[in-house]
């Protein structure tokens, strides 16, 4: 059969194959499950801003499915909806808009048969397995056929910019990377790393290389950014001065073809963007690369915008209109890839660079009460500085928000206590840390307990390692974001000021020891997603002697309600602890892992005491000249 029957209204184009689709059709015609399907209407007349004036959609209706999915303009009278078909079986849909005149977005209407993967397909592409969402629990994750999802991402918040440039070639097997990295083989790098995510803004608007300083007002005392410097390139009309006086500018922030994400407002000479006029064409550059993290089985962290280009945004727009209109049009744009989406980046609230919280829980509150949901079910977070649930609230309070995290500050222990906040609200959302430490990054907001390590040192990624497993060990089921110091993207030919390349950064151990975080989370496969606190329950929980600004000397434990698995880290300095409530006179399995390495020790046998008490053993041989910290899980074993 053909895949499509559709009904043609004038104007409307419907095409089978396009880029944005990829291997959408089987060979037998049908198209898979889970697999983005586009549609391309053409309108039937002109408009003189079709970003802001014209909202289309398709109401589509399959195998426990009816919801409208809107679409999104992309140039001239073009207008696409992205699609999947979530379960197997007969689709149909029908195209509307708010322009009822308009005879080439109104009225076309078609039907396609979705069959499902085998499971070798799965295999090779997870991401056939379903959108991710909330685990049974709620505090994990799961791709919608149940298989359990932990985020195991890299922090590339420029990655959508010409600084990690699409290169249309393939990733050369091997590689290692260099200066000239392109967004391809740092893909292809990191999955032989075993991550299937990356975390990146959409866009920077205001943000460019010009004569203004990379933090600045304008002549109204607005700022339009707060952004990252590009060292080297000074600004004469610069406001807010370095330490030596020098004030750099800020990053561009243009696709491979200098497109910026907004037209420029037209008589100002401050770089402001008009936040009501988008220019399709840079999103075009950014379809590439979220459809090529979608063949490589990536679960991409995609945000909206920096926080600090939101002043100029509510200064100048209606913002409660303005911003869910763009928060809209990625969601219509990206909404049938398999993603966590972020409304907000906002790594801290400071006055004059950002917004209040309650600022953008009413826009993003408005955007949901005007457009719903995400229509295929994934999360729906921020990130934050210290806490979402600290910031935002829980539930009705904030009900665009369906997962929780926590990041930025602080980067020591004192993170823990609102990640196991989170863990014990009603109902259930998955959480994880998204903004750790940063492996490499010798900046003051990087310190931990007043210590800088040198770059890459054993120090150095020794306290990245240890805020991935306190983390996840304090409730962070979700998974993790290690923490690349090269997030900004310094690219070739421009100094590298005080973060490092990311060729240089992607090269840390730390970030290939992610890789072992995933294989001691996943070591009794789905067991960890039902995992409870119980660090209390560990004597070295919390020496009095050491600092919370610290990240050495605590020990953490997640164990199951029927208290038959637990999995614990030790940090450095770490004593030999003992562990309370466990079943009495209870037999477990005791073994090592070694985070470092990824490698599992012998297991050993232990016994709990009448009171349910068990002696930790010994830690293994400590690995000369190195930190050693360690991690290990306890099954029960059947009497």
């Amino acid at each position: 059969m053909l895949p499509w029957l559709f009904r043609p209204c004038f104007g409307a184009i419907l095409l089978g194959l396009v880029p944005a689709v990829g291997r959408a059709l089987t060979a037998s015609g049908e198209v898979h499950v889970w697999e983005t399907q586009e549609i391309i209407f053409q309108a039937s007349r002109d408009y003189a801003n079709p970003y802001a004036e014209v909202d289309s959609w398709i109401e589509l209706e399959g195998p426990g499915f009816a919801k409208r999915v809107y679409g999104f303009w992309d140039g001239g009278r073009t207008f696409r909806v992205r699609f999947v078909a979530p379960a197997p079986g007969e689709w149909h849909w029908r195209s509307g808009s708010n322009q009822p005149m308009d005879t080439g977005l109104n009225g076309g209407a078609g039907r396609l048969k979705a069959i499902d993967w085998t499971e070798a397909e799965k295999v090779e592409n997870p991401n056939r397995r379903g959108f991710v969402r909330a685990s049974a629990h709620g505090h994990a994750l799961s791709y919608a056929d149940g298989t359990p999802f932990f985020l195991v991402g890299d922090t590339w918040l420029a990655a959508s910019t010409w600084r990690l440039p699409w290169s249309g070639a393939p990733a050369t097997p091997g590689y290692v990377p260099a200066s000239g990295i392109s967004f391809e083989e740092a893909v292809g790098y990191r999955k032989r790393q075993g991550y299937n995510s990356v975390s990146f803004i959409s866009a920077f608007p205001n943000w460019a290389a010009d004569h203004h300083g990379a933090t600045f007002a304008n002549a109204d005392g607005v700022y339009l950014r707060n952004a990252w410097e590009k060292f080297g390139h000074w600004a004469p009309n610069a406001t807010v001065s370095t330490a030596d006086g020098a004030t750099t500018t800020a990053k561009d922030m243009s696709d491979e073809e200098g497109n910026r994400p907004f037209e420029m407002m037209v008589g100002r000479d401050d770089g402001l963007a008009n936040f009501d006029r988008l220019n399709p064409a840079y999103f075009r550059s950014l379809d590439r690369k979220m459809r090529h993290l979608a063949d490589e089985g990536f679960v991409p962290f995609l945000e909206t915008v920096r926080r600090d280009n939101c002043p100029s945004w509510k200064a100048y727009f209606d913002f409660n209109t303005s911003y869910p209109r763009f928060v809209e049009y990625l969601i219509a744009r990206y909404g049938a890839y398999n993603l966590v989406f972020s409304g907000i980046h906002l790594d801290w609230i400071p006055k004059n660079y950002s917004l209040t919280a309650d600022e953008f829980n009413a826009a993003l509150t408005h955007h949901l009460k005007t457009y719903g949901p995400l229509p295929f079910g994934q999360p729906y977070t921020t990130l934050i500085d210290s806490s979402t649930y600290r910031t935002f609230g829980h539930g009705d309070k904030v009900p665009w928000l369906t997962m929780h995290t926590v990041g930025n500050k602080p980067r020591n222990h004192a993170i823990y206590g609102p990640m196991e906040e989170i863990f014990r609200l009603t109902p259930a959302y998955p959480a994880a840390n998204l903004e750790p430490y940063y492996t490499g990054w010798t900046h003051s907001n990087n310190r931990v307990g007043g210590e800088t390590p040198p770059e890459n040192s054993d120090r150095d990624n020794y306290f990245s390692r240890a805020m991935m497993y306190g983390s996840v060990l304090s409730g962070g089921l979700a998974g993790h974001v290690h923490g690349t110091a090269a997030y900004d993207m310094t690219s070739t030919g421009e100094p590298a000021g005080w973060r490092p390349y990311i060729w240089t950064a992607m090269r840390y151990q730390s970030g290939a020891q992610m890789q072992h975080l995933k294989a001691f989370v996943l070591a009794e496969g789905s067991r960890y997603q039902e995992l409870e606190l119980a660090s209390a329950d560990v004597s070295t929980r919390n020496p009095a002697n050491l600092r919370d600004e610290g990240l050495d000397g605590w020990a953490f434990m997640m164990r199951s309600a029927g208290r038959d698995f637990a999995l614990l880290y030790f940090e450095n300095k770490a004593g030999t602890a003992r562990l309370a409530g466990f079943t009495a006179n209870g037999r477990y399995r005791w073994t090592w892992f070694n985070p470092r390495a990824g490698i599992w020790s012998n297991a050993l046998d232990v016994t709990a005491d009448a009171n349910g008490s068990i002696g930790a053993p010994a830690f293994p041989v400590a690995e000369p000249g190195i930190i050693n910290d360690w991690a290990a899980k306890l099954v029960s074993v059947p009497r």
